[in-house]
């Protein structure tokens, strides 16, 4: 029985997919399917471009199963392992060239003689109709085998497809030419050819045309092959950045192995110009890497010792010694490279309605080619014109289009956003990116670094900025507060060194006392000075006072009772994020700040970064209740979060952007990933989104139109077959085509 809503989620985590061959459109996925679904207890999706299946619930040691369900219904099966690379895309597109070379080396002489032939019966000569049909048995039969094949096995489970069309079609202009050629014909009909009516001769032989046909189809499968590989080449772009090997340093001796042999707390050694093997830390010597490749981002990061890195990314200047926190599958890589392929089992809604349509066209063009036929012969228009009418219907109706609407331009939009540093999780976000109109972000985390760092240093008297920070770091030091840890850490990046010191006190809400090379100092707001009888200067209060306006805060620092200098400590905000906010009014997008900080702080941050609304001291579990208040009001909301507190929120919108970073990639609730540090991502994300979803509704809009408009025109005799097929052929090549546009999409644009 098939799986139905009663599945547990549980049931559902085990994961088999398996790589399909001998699919030729939508409705043989659609076959595959459901015969997957009819077993128990799992919950299948067959995508077309892709030519995979990805069934839920199915234990891997039970993937054989799935695998003999996919033979018993005519196709040919195999699971996709780790690190193994499916040929599938390659073997098709080698046996479409190799028939379509044949094809096109017998067609052009057949159509060439047979219109010299047609056209001047003077150099006809015996048998002359017998040759022709012997060079057309290779094309017919051997050519088109693909589609005959397809038919024969729709024909065996009791169905139809495109193929079934194509297979009538072709064999229905040979047969005709064949008996026409057997019950000869008189000459005062004239000789039939697809292109028009010449005098004298046989009187209907579709030889060319059954050539011809296979001919364009051939070269639109290939082509339509071709670019599908191709756009499966951007989808696993990000999994071929990984290194086959590394140079792993045990027991101070270097060595180079296969990368599946490292193992978490391994040291390795990344000289300039390579990949780094794996996520990890820095454990000796600086560096640029160049990341672009996976996040879009043109400028390398500087990384030095205690630096994490992530696999994947390019070693550019300086030798690195690199300890693994992280390997295989659970690397940021890996996970990235998985939820992009991940995003291709799940169908967009528009997608399951053009399966249905598809599942009923076939049929019902078959009925329309014998009645057009029917109706042609009862109107007196013979049996040459009747039957030219209805093979146009059977070809040209072909809804190959339909099929790879939907699925080749996800594919192209997650793999292109793969390689920019956004993860589109599935269709569900194109969707959405579609409908929204209201952005909310986060500002901790979001759009500020989420750590808080020491910006300025003031001096008051003649006190320099050096003994300011040594003496605020030697209190400091001992402390975890992150105030404390971004004076520290100011004080590091200075390169001074700074005596211990002691009887170190925290003063919780004022700051923290000690004794440095025997004298006190105090490290916090003015009260805390106060009350050690330390006079505050006015350029003190000045400061505080300011910083305050600035959302950020002023540690006074004392020494010898004289108040020395302040440092102003701020969670700064990210360069990128009042540009981000622009394009996204730029988009039509209003924009809400959402944030558990005071009031004054947001809007100072809010007036910062430019953003229409802002929405203050909201508790993290308050944050979905404020994103459902606004979709009460009307609002199709997207939430930008940073993907820790921001779970529930991201959920509860419309469409939910992570920004998130290291290993939290797989992040559930979000819609879109984003794992680029520059927040122009988030315009970046929407219009990706938006500009796939442009191209599957353009896809769509064609391959319906087309087939709405052509049927017609074929079944009232104003389409020759001939011009069906390269119209029908032409019509695939374009869906294909216009979704590979996506690949150009470039950040900003």
């Amino acid at each position: 029985m098939s799986v139905d809503a009663e599945a547990t989620p549980s049931a559902l985590d085990q994961r088999v997919e398996l790589d399909i061959s001998g699919m030729t459109c939508a409705a043989c996925a659609s076959r595959i399917e459901k015969k997957l679904n009819k077993m128990d207890g799992v919950r299948a999706t067959v995508n077309y471009a892709t030519e995979r299946a990805v069934v839920l619930g199915l234990p891997p040691v039970r993937a054989e199963e799935a695998v003999a369900v996919v033979e018993k219904a005519g196709y040919g099966a195999s699971e996709v392992r780790e690190g193994e690379e499916s040929q599938g895309y390659t073997d098709r597109v080698t046996m479409l060239r190799n028939r379509l070379v044949v094809a096109a080396l017998l067609t052009v002489p057949l159509g060439d003689v047979a219109i010299v032939l047609a056209l001047a019966p003077q150099m006809r000569f015996p048998g002359w109709q017998w040759v022709l049909l012997v060079a057309a048995i290779p094309v017919v039969f051997w050519c088109a085998w693909p589609f005959h094949k397809a038919a024969w096995r729709n024909l065996r489970h009791g169905s139809t497809s495109m193929d079934t069309l194509v297979s009538l079609g072709i064999l229905a202009a040979f047969s005709w030419s064949l008996i026409s050629t057997i019950l000869g014909a008189e000459d005062h009909e004239g000789f039939w050819l697809g292109y028009g009516i010449a005098p004298g001769g046989a009187d209907s032989l579709y030889l060319e045309v059954a050539a011809a046909v296979t001919t364009f189809l051939l070269g639109g499968r290939y082509m339509e092959a071709r670019s599908k590989r191709s756009a499966r080449s951007v989808l696993s772009a990000l999994a071929k950045l990984a290194p086959s090997s590394v140079r792993v340093i045990r027991d101070g001796v270097e060595a180079v192995i296969p990368i599946g042999e490292l193992r978490v707390g391994d040291r390795f050694a990344v000289r300039p110009g390579e990949r780094i093997a794996t996520d990890g830390t820095v454990v000796l010597g600086s560096s640029a890497l160049d990341t672009s490749m996976m996040t879009g981002e043109p400028i390398p990061r500087e990384v030095t010792e205690g630096d994490t890195v992530l696999g994947g990314t390019v070693n550019t200047t300086g030798a690195l010694i690199v300890r693994a926190d992280r390997v295989g599958a659970h690397t940021q890589l890996a996970q990235m490279a998985a939820t992009a392929e991940q995003a291709q089992a799940r169908k967009a809604s528009v997608q399951t309605q053009v399966d249905k349509v598809v599942s009923w066209f076939v049929p019902a063009v078959l009925v329309i080619a014998l009645v057009t036929l029917t109706i042609w012969l009862l109107a007196g228009g013979g049996p040459r014109a009747s039957f030219s009418a209805a093979l146009s219907v059977l070809i040209i109706a072909c809804p190959c289009a339909l099929g790879l609407a939907t699925p080749t331009a996800l594919m192209v939009g997650v793999g292109r956003g793969g390689q920019l540093g956004i993860l589109i999780k599935g269709p569900d976000a194109l969707e959405a990116s579609g409908v929204i109109d209201t952005v909310v972000l986060d500002k901790t985390g979001t759009l500020t670094t989420g750590a808080m760092t020491a910006t300025e240093v003031h001096t008051f008297g003649d006190a320099s900025a050096e003994s300011v920070l040594r003496v605020a770091a030697a209190v400091e030091e001992q402390s975890e507060h992150p105030l404390a840890r971004a004076v520290v850490r100011r004080a590091s990046e200075a390169e001074l060194s700074w005596p211990r010191a002691t009887d170190v006190t925290a003063l919780p809400g004022r700051g923290a006392s000690g004794r440095v090379e025997g004298d006190e100092v105090l490290v916090g707001n003015p009260a805390l000075l106060g009350e050690r009888g330390v006079e505050v200067p006015a350029d003190a209060l000045a400061c505080v006072e300011a910083a305050a306006n600035q959302a950020a805060n002023a540690v006074l620092v004392a020494a010898g009772g004289r108040c020395l200098g302040a440092i102003t400590v701020a969670d700064a905000l990210k360069e990128s994020a009042p540009g981000a906010i622009a394009r996204l009014k730029r988009m039509g997008l209003r924009t809400v700040l959402l944030t558990g900080d005071r009031r004054a702080a947001a809007d100072i941050v809010g007036g910062l970064v430019g953003v229409d609304e802002v929405i203050a001291e909201v508790l993290p579990t308050e944050k979905a209740a404020v994103i459902e208040r606004l979709q009460a009001e009307g609002r199709r909301v997207a939430m930008v979060g940073d993907g820790i507190n921001d779970a529930a929120a991201l959920a509860s919108a419309n469409l939910g952007l992570a920004v998130v970073s290291g290993t939290d990639v797989a992040l559930k609730s979000a819609d879109i990933i984003l794992v680029r540090r520059n927040l122009n991502v988030i315009p970046d994300a929407i219009g990706l989104a938006r500009r796939t979803l442009r191209t599957i509704r353009g896809n769509l809009l064609w391959a319906f139109g087309y087939n709405v408009a052509a049927i017609p025109l074929a079944a009232f005799g104003l389409l020759n077959p001939l011009i069906a097929g390269f119209a029908m052929s032409l019509s695939s090549v374009f869906v294909v085509t216009n979704s590979t546009r996506l690949r150009r999409f470039k950040p900003g644009s």
